[in-house]
């Protein structure tokens, strides 16, 4: 049987090296800010593990500008700015928002690519309405609970470089589209698209999102890690943003801490469990490079797929 793998496979140790001298341009307070509820990175970890991915990212920036302008060139085109565009998948409560926000601030702090702008899928689900009329609610997250349609053709304008494209804006405070409200991009040259969904494939479409990208990242972890992160966050959430009235989950704030935990799993294998195994990590493959994660939340080892 053949022990070929289609990925370059670095321990944290091997990986911090390719780091390269890249400086650090982020401080201890900023990294606070983008840190998400009960998710634990450092310095340290930004420094072994984000910033060689930010290298590896920018040099294959600088090769797509490259090829872009030989490209307009040989078509005798005047040159255009076309976006780089990121997916980033995982797991609900896996941390992809952290990472997506960490690498959003870090990119934009070179030279070449200083306009760097994220969405989040979560914008192009169906809205409750529509998931209740479809009979969708318990499967929000799922493929079908999403506006397949309205995804592509918003990455796909973005792709031939709309100046102004607008997206969806999600609560998870109120669990559904704000309808009066909504995200512009103006022709970035970093887009990063984050969401559980992102590098999933339909039999039934002959256009997928991640046709779109040129760059995508997997986030791994035990599953029984990724379960107990989604417990510890719905519990911290329901002492603190569930307690707004408004929020969609208000109604979980009077259960004691054994109900709480109760619900969190029953959420976590009704729902998130199946929807990982079926449509979330057969897509783990697919991607430019696996980020796995220890128990800890930290980055044990970087995959990247060969040329």
């Amino acid at each position: 049987m053949s022990s070929y793998s289609p990925y370059h496979i670095f321990d944290r140790n091997n990986w911090k090296t390719l780091r390269n001298h890249t400086p650090l341009r982020l401080t201890e307070s900023e990294l606070e800010e983008l840190k998400g509820v009960n998710e634990n990175i450092s310095i340290k970890e930004v420094e072994d593990v984000y910033l060689p991915l930010t290298r590896l990212i920018n040099l294959q920036v600088q090769a797509s500008q490259q090829l872009h302008k030989a490209t307009f060139s040989f078509l005798d085109q005047p040159p255009k700015k076309v976006p780089y565009i990121i997916g980033i998948a995982g797991s609900v409560a896996v941390g992809k928002s952290t990472i997506a926000r960490l690498l959003q601030t870090l990119l934009s702090r070179w030279a070449n690519h200083p306009h760097v702008e994220l969405i989040t899928t979560d914008g192009f689900l169906y809205n409750n309405a529509i998931l209740e009329e479809k009979g969708l609610m318990n499967r929000k997250g799922f493929p079908e609970s999403y506006d397949t349609e309205k995804m592509i053709d918003f990455i796909s304008d973005i792709k031939a470089g709309k100046m102004k494209t607008e997206a969806p804006i999600y609560s998870h405070l109120e669990y559904d589209i704000l309808p009066e409200e909504k995200q512009v991009i103006s022709n970035p040259d970093i887009l990063i698209v984050e969401g559980i969904n992102v590098l999933q494939v339909n039999k039934n479409d002959t256009i997928f999102m991640s046709d779109f990208f040129d760059f995508s990242l997997y986030i791994d972890a035990n599953e029984k890690d990724i379960e107990q992160w989604y417990i510890e966050r719905f519990c911290t959430l329901q002492q603190t943003a569930f307690k707004n009235p408004a929020s969609y989950f208000h109604r979980y704030t009077s259960l004691s801490k054994e109900s709480a935990i109760k619900r969190a799993m029953q959420f976590w294998s009704e729902i998130n469990a199946i929807n990982l195994h079926e449509n979330i990590l057969p897509t783990r493959g697919r991607a430019n490079v696996i980020l796995q994660k220890g128990a800890d939340h930290s980055v044990e080892h970087v995959y990247l797929r060969k040329l």
